[in-house]
């Protein structure tokens, strides 16, 4: 279906928010979308597209109800909803912003969308196995949109946090995202395959969300997948590409008594059969689960 068909098809029909509210709702439960790269249901996605078509918050919408869009703005929004349902574009790259631990950040499809399952563990320090007044230097290697590297200076105020991706284009939106909540002080870029480009750098924390789907879970991905750069997705066939040379290469960047989290996702399994000898330690989601390991360096 075109554009012009889609815009049709509701150009009569709608004229108020909540009119919109509804045939966006409607439509994305109908066209079985995957939602797991943002608001989790039909209902919300719909919502957040648009509220920040209509330069607004989801949470404003309901004293909106019943106003009517002008013509432009219903076009606008109609567009974002095309491109959701039709294109299976994912909402952050048509609203351009995602949260992560609370904050905004800018993305486009030069990023994975922010979502990580370490982010519980940020806000609560790594505690009990990291000393908060310990951490002076952090590394986080994979930054993609900065959402990390930034979560985590403001979560160690106190300490420097290097953040090193492969990809320039990533490095130039995370360098937006850096700039927008003030922290170029802090925190420093580098574009970097792992420790390439760090020499003879050591810190007290080393923290990466890398590449961990394997070959065949990248074939049954759903098509809003395809807009996220394949880059910081694929991991080959058994989804330890990048897993396996961070573990080799991470002592030799760790302080004595440094510590190193990984998320692995789904490759925890393949991991763990390759290195069963490693001595590490699998968090408990709060969500259930696991999927993030960490491990000291006693050096």
């Amino acid at each position: 279906m075109r554009l012009e068909q889609y815009v049709q098809l509701a150009a009569n029909d709608l004229s108020t928010v909540a009119d919109l509210r509804r045939w966006g709702s409607s439509r994305f439960a109908a066209a079985d979308l995957d939602f797991s790269q943002g608001q989790q249901n039909p209902r919300a996605e719909a919502d957040l597209i648009l509220a920040r078509a209509l330069h607004l918050e989801p949470e404003d919408l309901a004293d909106f109800s019943g106003a009517r869009l002008l013509p432009d703005e219903k076009r606008r929004v109609l567009q974002h909803f095309y491109a959701r349902e039709i294109l299976r574009r994912p909402a952050a790259y048509i609203t351009g912003e995602a949260w992560f631990a609370g904050l905004r950040f800018m993305v486009d499809e030069r990023v994975l969308i922010p979502r990580s399952l370490i982010e519980p563990f940020i806000e609560e320090g790594f505690a009990p196995w990291v000393e908060e007044s310990r951490i002076l230097r952090i590394l986080e290697i994979g930054t993609g949109s900065g959402c990390m590297a930034i979560t985590l200076a403001l979560r160690f105020p106190h300490a420097e946090i290097d953040a090193v991706d492969i990809s320039p284009e990533a490095l130039n939106v995370a360098r937006n995202n850096v700039q927008k909540h003030g922290l170029e002080d802090q925190v420093h870029l580098y574009q970097s395959d792992l420790f390439s480009a760090l020499q003879e750098q050591r810190y007290d924390l080393i923290i990466s969300n890398p590449p961990y789907v394997d070959a065949a879970a990248m074939a049954e991905l759903p098509p809003e997948y395809t807009h996220e750069p394949r880059l910081a997705l694929a991991a080959g066939t058994d989804g330890l590409d990048c897993l396996l040379p961070l573990l080799e290469q991470a002592p030799q960047h760790l302080e004595a008594g440094g510590v190193l989290i990984v998320e692995t996702g789904d490759a925890e399994v393949a991991l763990n059969e390759q290195r069963p000898d490693l001595p590490l330690i699998w968090l408990e989601h709060p969500a259930g689960g696991s999927g993030v390991f960490l491990m000291t360096f006693n050096g």
